[in-house]
């Protein structure tokens, strides 16, 4: 942990710059100045706790007063990993009474704070984020912001709010704050490839953990625990990872597809442990400005990784990667631009000073849309992949597809359950 980084796992619309920064003006809160912010991390995996580090270097004036997971386990090994990455650099003391554990004590978590970092699961993000927005909390919540197009609305709905109470949203969408990534979009702004009228983007990986079965667990246990592979708590693999290179043809074309056809499938992680999602995506998406974007998402190990993404315009093609390499050449060949890193700051520790420092002057940034709008193309892209459809956006914005239960205990039975044999249904396109 003493390099916390997000899994190498960013907001549609017109926006120029990485999230909307409104004036403060008359909204501008003095209490929030000097004071200092309590914040709760619901969610203490991997990323909630990085996040909370970030968070913490941030400010130097806040505080962490609660933790909440659904495991007990789990939040006492983020508490410890966190207290061992700032080992004395900031002091870190949460309370035993606000270490919280079960489905409800996000509630409880979001009542002690100022700001919330909300970093479970994605399936249960829409609820966390509603109740965040209905309590006037400063947010930071994780990508994908929902697993289905009931999930992506209620978001929606709670972004009216977020306008109207001035409250701070950062998504953690990071490509949009990375310093390369915003040197190549200005250039791009300014014209110097052309018009976009094509691009790949991928994420193609051997994949990430698996946590098998373990005697004694409930379905439920079982599936929170190796939640990736189950559609309803995580998305597949193309709305929870691949968001991130969707989300740059988004951002760089200045809109969201309109349509998506393709095709996916399971053809080396099929085993008991790799629940119900495809471990391959080929999407194609097409924009309103008539620009083709290829999707490629794979995770199969021993094949080629490619985390990129390509932009081609009339004038010249664009180079990205999340790891550094940015560029911008003609059709020749020849450089046209080249982004010299120096001595960047992670764009995970950038979003997280970005929203403290608006938070303290008034401002606000809010990446709801944004956010909201990456992830419905993730799932139009899945939607696209497990039916063999022709998928069109009006369409699948307005899908009657609630896969998250509603007041989930652990009493709960989860929505897909395994065959006698352990297995479980498998999209089948065409059928």
């Amino acid at each position: 942990m003493k390099n916390i980084k997000r899994r190498s796992f960013i907001k549609s619309s017109s926006i120029l710059t990485g999230g909307l920064v409104l004036p403060s003006f008359s909204f501008k809160k003095k209490s929030q100045i000097n004071k200092k912010l309590k914040i709760s991390v619901v969610g203490c995996g991997g990323r909630g706790t990085g996040a909370a580090v970030q968070a913490l270097r941030a400010d130097r004036n806040v505080e962490l007063v609660a933790l909440c997971d659904a495991f007990k386990n789990r939040l006492e090994g983020s508490y410890n990993a966190i207290l061992n990455e700032l080992d004395g650099e900031i002091e870190v003391k949460v309370k035993e009474k606000n270490k919280l554990v079960g489905f409800d004590s996000y509630k409880k978590a979001i009542d002690l704070c100022d700001v919330v970092i909300l970093a479970t699961p994605p399936g249960f993000r829409p609820d966390h984020f509603k109740y965040a927005v209905e309590k006037s909390k400063h947010i930071f919540m994780e990508k994908p912001v929902a697993t289905d197009a009931h999930g992506v609305r209620k978001v929606l709905e709670a972004a009216k709010l977020v306008k109207e109470k001035k409250i701070n949203v950062v998504v953690g969408l990071q490509r949009r704050y990375q310093l390369s990534y915003l040197d190549i979009f200005k250039q791009v702004k300014r014209g110097i490839i052309g018009k976009i009228i094509s691009g790949t983007v991928r994420w193609n990986s051997s994949g990430v953990w698996v946590n098998k079965r373990k005697p004694g667990q409930s379905e439920l246990e079982y599936q929170m625990r190796n939640w990736y592979y189950f559609n309803w708590i995580c998305g597949d693999h193309i709305v929870e990872q691949h968001i991130h290179n969707l989300d740059v043809a988004n951002w760089f074309l200045g809109e969201h597809p309109i349509t998506a056809q393709g095709m996916g499938g399971r053809e080396v992680r099929k085993g008991i442990d790799h629940g119900e999602i495809f471990d391959h995506h080929y999407v194609e998406f097409k924009y309103p400005s008539g620009a083709v974007i290829h999707s490629q998402c794979r995770h199969q190990p021993g094949t080629v990784r490619n985390v990129n993404e390509v932009l081609v315009g009339t004038k010249g093609v664009v180079n990205l990667s999340g790891n550094g390499v940015v560029r911008i050449n003609d059709h020749n060949g020849s450089l046209l631009h080249k982004y010299d890193p120096k001595d960047d700051l992670s764009p995970y520790q950038i979003e997280h000073n970005k929203l403290f420092k608006s938070i303290r002057s008034g401002g606000q940034i809010d990446d709801t849309e944004i956010g909201a709008t990456a992830t419905m193309t993730a799932i139009m892209g899945r939607m696209a992949t497990y039916t063999g459809k022709l998928i069109e956006w009006d369409n699948a914005i307005n899908t009657d597809d609630n896969l998250v239960p509603e007041n989930m205990s652990w009493s709960s039975e989860p929505p897909v359950l395994p065959d006698k044999n352990g297995k479980y249904k498998i999209p089948v396109p065409g059928k």
